[in-house]
Formats: structure tokens, C-alpha cells, sequence
């Protein structure tokens, strides 16, 4: 048994609260519109979500955006001005309108028709996601105790400059890893094993010296299995896996990792 030498963490709802940033954004924006018309705002924030889902899924560039996990939330605060792939330029040119629609088909949905509205709200949506900016309250801490024993790896899904805006919203969050991969920028996302793979040689490692650690089953442990690589889920709603995508290891939080660790460590030593 090899022992374990890095640890591969994932973003968003790993180590960034992004859940309840996108949370608080609905939730802001959809009081400033329940002040202004009779109804209930989160009635407004549901139409919204559900019309987001739908137009996102409706655009020809979905299969790719869902290939590197850029989400329809995301799509909804986004800029997109980074990237090389040519379809970056063509989200970057989609988004305002797409935005705009989002907020204006939830209105609809509501029995209001009002466009100027409508694009007001989404204005105010990507400014109150960009001023709530979150991690979980043992992040630090528990980076601050693995960067000593584990070179650490970032690897995320998503849009360059939207992941990137993420990791600098939080001042001292990149010093902590000695690499940074973004999906948008490696040209396909996890679960993809061509993702992991790269992640290991910029480590320098095998996949048996490597821990995946992650709250998302279909992208973070899923690729990690196929990739040979042990990993730990974050299962922050406590739910159930389902039989084809079995952790290694499963936790409730963050803190638990160093002791998880530590316990792996020493199972290894033994059997070696």
C-alpha cells in the first residue's frame, strides 16, 4: 500500500459555501421584488430557478457547458470573458440575454410582464452573488493543518473566470495549493478520468498516493473511482449514494478529514 502524499479537494460546496451564496442572492433579490409587486418572494426565487433550468437546457452550447459543469445558476451572475475554447465568446455574447429572459419568464410565471423589471432584477442578482462571497467555518482550519503534511491540488468544474473570481473572492484561499485545475481551461470536467490523470502528473503521483476529496458523487467520486483514485464524500444533506457510485470514505464535514486521514495513514503502515 502506498502511502497517501497529496490531497485533490474539490471547490464549490467542498470548501466555498456556494449554496448558500446563491441562496442569499435569490433571497435578496426576490425581497427587493416582493416589495414591489404582491407576491411572495420565494414563490418569484422557484419560477426563476425553474425557468433558468429550462432556458439553459435549451441553448445549442448546453452539451458543452454541462461537459465542463458550468451551471444554469452559474450562467445567471457569470461573465465569461475568459477561456480560449471559441465557445466561451459565444456564452459571453448568450448570457445578458439569457439572464434577462431567466428573470423575466419567472415573472411571467407570476402573472407580471415587465421586462424593465426583469432585467433590473437580474442586474441586482449578479451583484448581490458577487458581495457574498462564503467558505465553511472549519475551511481554514483544516487547510491550514493538510498543507503541512499533503501538497494540495484544486481541481474544479467550471467557467475560468467564474471559478477563478471564486477562489480570489476569498483573500488567502490560493496560497494553500500548489496547483489550480479548471475544468473550462483543461478542456473537459470530471467525472472525465483525463481531468484526474492530469492532476496526477502535475503532482508527480500515482493514483494510489492520491486522496479525491469532494461533496458531489456524480462528478468528484465517480471520477475518482475511475481514476484509481481513493476518495472521501462530503455528504453535507446526508443522503444516500446510490449502488453504482460507493465511496471510499464518507463524512458530514471538513473537520473530519484529519483524523480520517490520519486513521488511513495508519491502516496502511500496518498492512505494509
Amino acid at each position: 500500500m502506498h502511502k497517501k502524499k497529496a490531497l485533490i479537494f474539490d471547490l464549490d460546496n467542498t470548501l466555498l459555501w456556494d449554496e448558500k451564496s446563491i441562496n442569499e442572492s435569490f433571497q435578496a433579490t426576490c425581497n427587493q421584488a416582493a416589495n414591489q409587486f404582491a407576491i411572495e418572494a420565494q414563490v418569484l426565487e422557484n419560477a426563476v430557478r425553474t425557468s433558468a433550468g429550462l432556458l439553459f437546457k435549451s441553448l445549442d452550447l448546453y452539451e458543452w457547458l454541462h461537459m465542463i459543469d458550468v451551471t444554469d445558476l452559474e450562467a445567471l451572475w457569470g461573465q465569461f470573458h475568459q477561456g480560449v475554447h471559441p465557445n466561451f465568446r459565444r456564452i459571453q455574447e448568450l448570457a445578458p440575454t439569457y439572464r434577462r429572459e431567466s428573470w423575466n419568464l419567472g415573472l411571467q410565471m407570476l402573472g407580471i410582464d415587465c421586462p424593465d423589471i426583469g432585467a433590473q432584477l437580474a442586474e441586482q442578482f449578479m451583484k448581490e452573488r458577487r458581495n457574498r462571497p462564503f467558505v465553511y467555518d472549519d475551511t481554514f482550519k483544516v487547510l491550514d493543518e493538510l498543507h503541512k503534511r499533503y501538497e494540495l491540488l484544486l481541481l474544479t468544474n467550471g467557467a475560468p473566470d467564474i471559478q477563478q473570481e471564486k477562489i480570489d473572492s476569498i483573500p488567502g484561499l490560493a496560497d494553500y495549493f500548489n496547483h489550480i485545475v479548471i475544468s473550462g481551461t483543461f478542456g473537459t470536467g470530471k467525472p472525465d478520468p483525463a481531468i484526474f490523470h492530469h492532476a496526477l502528473d502535475l503532482l508527480r503521483l500515482s493514483p494510489n498516493e492520491a486522496v479525491m476529496i469532494g461533496d458531489t458523487l456524480a462528478t468528484d467520486i465517480k471520477g475518482a473511482q475511475t481514476a484509481g483514485i481513493t476518495n472521501i464524500w462530503i455528504n453535507h444533506h446526508l443522503v444516500h449514494s446510490p449502488l453504482n457510485i460507493r465511496p471510499t470514505y464518507e463524512i458530514r464535514s471538513l473537520s473530519e478529514i484529519p483524523q480520517l486521514l490520519h486513521a488511513i495513514q495508519g491502516s496502511m503502515q500496518q498492512i505494509s
